[in-house]
Order: C-alpha cells, then structure tokens, then sequence
C-alpha cells in the first residue's frame, strides 16, 4: 500500500464554486502534444517491463522464491524497491498539489511523517519480522497472539490490498485519458495487463527488479521538470519572492502560523503535526504495511533486512523537492490555480508544467514516469495481496499441506484473480469524490489498528492471546463508526475529510489499545517461552544470527544509517523555519 505516504485531503478551500473537486480531474486541455518519439520511449518501457518478468522466471522454484525472492536480495536492491512501491504517481500528482495549495508545508509528509517511522521499522521492529523468519506481517500475529488475530489481520489486509490497487489503478486511467486521450477502461485494462504478466511471470523478484527501474525512470521524469520550472521563475530567490508576495510569509514556511489557535493555509497546529501525522498515521503505515515490509523481508540477511527502509529514507528525504517544487512553480505561473478564476485544479500542478516546459522525448520520459509510478504502487499491492493470500489463509485454513508447488501455482492464480478484483475496485473509487481522502480512510481503517495490536505486544508481555483479535477488531470498528456514523451523519463536527481521517485514526488506536490491555487482564498470556524473538527484550535464534562478511563496514551498520536518516531529515527543516 503505497501512498502513503500519507496524501492530505484536496477539497477546495471554503467559498470555492467548483464544488468537490475529483482528486485528480485534470482540465480537458491539458492533452499533451505527443508525438511517435514519445509513444516509442513508452513501448520500450513495456517491453522492458515484460523483459524482466520473463528473466526473474527462471529463478522461482519454490513458493519462497515466488512469494520472497528465495530470501536473497542485496539491501540496495530491496531499499529502491521499498521507496519505489511507496512512490507511486498518486503521491506524485497529490503531494505536487498540495504544494501548490498550502506551500512549504508538504514538507512535513516526509521529514516528519514518514522518516523517523522508517527508521523504526528497520531499527526496532525489522529485527522481529526477519529474526522469526515469517513470510507476512499477518503470520507474526499468529506467531505472538493466535489463529483468530492471525486470519482477521490476513482478511483485512487482503482486502485493503485490493482496494488500494484499484485506486492506483483509477488515478492511473484518469491521468493517461486527460494526457494521451485514451478512455479509461482501456488504460485500466491495460496497466493491469502488464502488472498481471511481470508479476505472474517472475513473482516478487519481478515486481522488485521492475521497481527499481521505475524508481529512475519516476526520478528522470521528475528532475527535468523541477529544474525547468525553477529555471521559468528565475530561481528558487524569484520563487520565494513571488510566493511570499502573493500567499504571505507562512506559505514557504514549515512552521510558520502551526501555534495552536493560530491561522495557517494548512489549517493544522504543531501538535496535530507531530502526533496525528507524525505518529498516529505514520508508524501505523510503514510499520505494518505489508506491501512495504515485504520487500525488506526478501533480503539476504538481517543486517540487509534492516537496512532496507534505512537506505529508503535517504531518497525519501529529497523526494520532497522533486514533488514540491513543481507545485510551488505552477502555483507562481498560475496565480489563481485552483479557484474560480481559472480552469485549473490544485491536481493538474504537475500536467501543466509537463505541457508547457517539456520537449518531445522528455515529455515521453515523463509520461512514462507518471506510468510507473502508478504500476509500482499496483505491482506493491498485488505481490504482498498474492503472498498473503496464499501463505496466510489458503495453505493455513482453506487447503493444508499440499506441495510447495501447488502453491507457487495457486499465488500465480491469486494473482491473476487479485488484478481482476482491483479493476473492479478501481471503479469502486470512481464513486468517491476525493481520491486522496479515500486512500487516507483507508489507512485509518486498516494500518492504524494493525500498529496498535504490533505495538502493544512487541512491548508488553503480558498482552494475552486473545488480546490481538480483540484489539484489532475493536481498532477497526471504532475507526469506522467514527467515520461512518459520527462524521457523515454529522453527530460531531469534523470540518474536512482529511480532520475526520485523523480522528477516526486516534480513535481506532486507542481503542484497540484499550481494548487490549482490558483482554489481557481477564485471559491468559502466552507462555514466556514462546515469545523468544517475538517480544522486545527477546532474542530468537534468527536474530542472533552472526554478521555476513563485510557487514562490519560503516556504511552497513544500521544504527548509524538510521540516525544519520533522522538527523539529516531534522537539518533539512532549518532553512524552512525562518
């Protein structure tokens, strides 16, 4: 589940006369002027895509090289993978566009909301996943609670897997429709094509080597265009100087105006920033995503495992620029951008910079770019939706024991299954008004419990059996009816969809917590002898495997990658406090 990175919501401000806008209905003019150089670059893309899925099939052989890439993938492998699957074109688009509606303030999506919780997982938690040598985040549970939060966990994630693949799938159609003119089912057919057969062909090796190909091409379609659009507002002096002319001092800020009572064009304080976004939100989804997690668990070692999410942090940390200059730029060369006085939304940012300031064959650089971008995120969702449906429910309760190779062909059919689903859930987001919003619902349903139950019996022993079920089904409703019933039937006001997704979050977390530490006061704990590696303060054979050789070296040491990771994350906040 990509995203994510956590997309803020993108309604209109107050008074706008468009209505709710669509998260990402690009203007009918932005259709770009591309030409057979362009179309080329995009073939070539595809045929590279299939290339590599026909090349990672020779090495799958048994269900943990399709589901986990036989466990044998260098860390900078497995690190662009992860960044890459987070990355997917509805950041790209969502994160330019909030840009160019609220400013500097995006930067707060990744310094803050996303580092430090990287840095988490592959310091504290990664130890737990690869050390118990589980092929899921669903299985941990079954290893530290029992069946029922085990099957729960797998059902729910499943579910969301499928559901946000649609949306990738979706935001993908109307994007390729506004840009290239083709209708919607075609693009959402055909990018579940090519997902499907790279995906099917070579299982998780496929979906990771292809990965870190779009991680480039995503990085060579967003580098032109930032460059070029410094360049048209003479710099980042004349893009400041313009924007603090014209939204004020706050707008190139990252602090500025978050005083609690105090006004800010993100209408949030410090406190909801730190804690509603940068912990709530954050750890509950990169800790427990699986569709993150899995590219770690697929490397070589520990040390690679958790040095994955560490090496990710470092691009995640500049990434920023590469979404939030354009948005800054269009918000410069479109004054009224996203009002009433013009026919462009806050979405169409990064459209309307690739029509005006790039050339043919760049342009189909950065087509192509928009393209993998949104395959990455679907070929994220679908590979762990695949592993966890075959590992999780059917090998544990549906069908017991057969041959390793009946599963391999079972998550080749899962597979195909699971893109048929996400097309039919792709026009299921199609209803929603707001993708960005959605997807932040979703988060709020599935992660933010998930971390709470992971949490709490990582770090309390006594967490009984019984309390991961409870937990988990007491976090995900209480985050519904806070959404379903409290805010849309507006028993209490919660003034926008992105202020209901961060209460129905605290909401799911602390209920779930509560709900466990009441379970475990009434049932029994697990036998401390079981917990071996399951519980901070344990330690399981795995996790105390010795170094691989050459891991001694520095720059593979992951207490220093992480710490590096926060504090530079913190240093890149200086020049935007003043």
């Amino acid at each position: 589940m990509q995203t994510p990175t956590y997309a803020p919501t993108y309604a209109p401000t107050p008074g706008h006369v468009h209505g709710p806008a669509h998260a990402l209905d690009l203007a009918t003019e932005l259709r770009l002027p591309t030409n057979a150089l362009d179309y080329t670059i995009l073939g070539i893309y595809f045929v590279v895509v299939l290339g590599i899925g026909f090349a990672a099939r020779r090495s799958v052989k048994t269900s943990l090289d399709f589901f986990l890439s036989g466990r044998s993938l260098p860390a900078w492998i497995t690190g662009l993978a992860f960044i890459s699957a987070n990355l997917a074109a509805t950041e790209i688009l969502g994160m330019a566009a909030n840009s160019a509606q609220y400013g500097a303030y995006t930067v707060h999506w990744y310094w803050i909301g996303a580092i430090p919780a990287m840095v988490f997982l592959g310091l504290v938690m990664m130890p737990f996943y690869y050390g118990s040598k589980v092929r899921s985040v669903p299985e941990f549970l079954l290893l530290r609670f029992d069946k029922g939060a085990h099957l729960l966990s797998s059902l729910l994630f499943a579910f969301a897997a499928i559901l946000i693949a649609g949306v990738n799938l979706y935001a993908l159609a109307i994007v390729v429709e506004a840009l290239l003119g083709w209708p919607q089912w075609v693009a959402i057919v055909v990018a579940g094509f090519f997902v499907l057969a790279y995906i099917t062909l070579g299982g998780l090796s496929s979906a990771i080597y292809n990965e870190v190909l779009q991680f480039f091409v995503i990085l060579a379609a967003l580098i032109p265009l930032t460059v070029l659009g410094l360049k048209k507002v003479d710099g980042w002096g004349g893009l400041t100087d313009s924007l603090t002319a014209s939204h004020g001092d706050d707008f190139v800020t990252a602090w500025g105006g978050t005083g609690i009572g105090s006004d800010n064009p993100l209408g949030a304080n410090w406190l909801t920033i730190v804690l509603g976004l940068g912990f709530v939100l954050s750890f509950g989804y990169w800790t427990t995503n699986f569709a993150e997690v899995q590219r770690a668990l697929s490397a070589k070692n520990l040390s690679a495992a958790q040095r994955t999410p560490l090496i990710a942090a470092y691009p995640k940390i500049f990434i920023v620029f590469l979404v939030m200059i354009p948005g800054l730029v269009a918000a410069v060369l479109v004054p009224k951008i996203g009002t009433s006085g013009s026919d462009l939304q806050y979405n169409d940012a990064i459209p309307y910079l690739m029509q005006e300031l790039l050339p043919n064959g760049v342009l189909g650089i950065a087509v192509t770019g928009l393209l993998a971008a949104f395959m990455a995120g679907m070929a994220a969702n679908i590979s762990s939706f695949n592993t966890v449906f075959t590992t999780d429910i059917w090998a544990k309760y549906v069908v017991l024991g057969r041959e390793d190779a009946y599963y391999v062909r079972f998550g080749r059919l899962i597979t195909a299954i699971g893109v048929m689903a996400s097309i039919g859930t792709a026009f299921l987001a199609s209803s929603f008004s707001n993708i960005m919003s959605y997807l932040q619902t979703l988060f709020s349903f599935f992660n933010v419990p998930m971390f709470v139950v992971f949490i709490v019996g990582m770090f309390w022993k006594r967490a009984s059996m019984k309390s991961g079920f409870w937990g988990l089904l007491a976090g995900t409703t209480a985050a519904m009816i806070n959404y379903f019933v409290l805010y849309k039937q507006d028993v209490i006001g919660i003034p926008t969809d992105q202020g209901a997704n961060f209460v129905s979050a605290i909401a799911g977390f602390v209920a779930g917590a509560v709900v466990m530490v009441a379970v475990s006061l009434f049932t029994a704990p697990k036998p401390e002898a079981e917990l071996q590696g399951l519980v901070y303060g344990t330690v399981s054979p795995g996790m105390a495997e010795p170094p691989a050789a050459g891991d001694d070296a520095w720059y593979r040491k992951p207490a220093l990658l992480g710490w590096g990771a926060v504090i530079l994350a913190a240093a890149c906040y200086i020049p935007f406090s003043f």
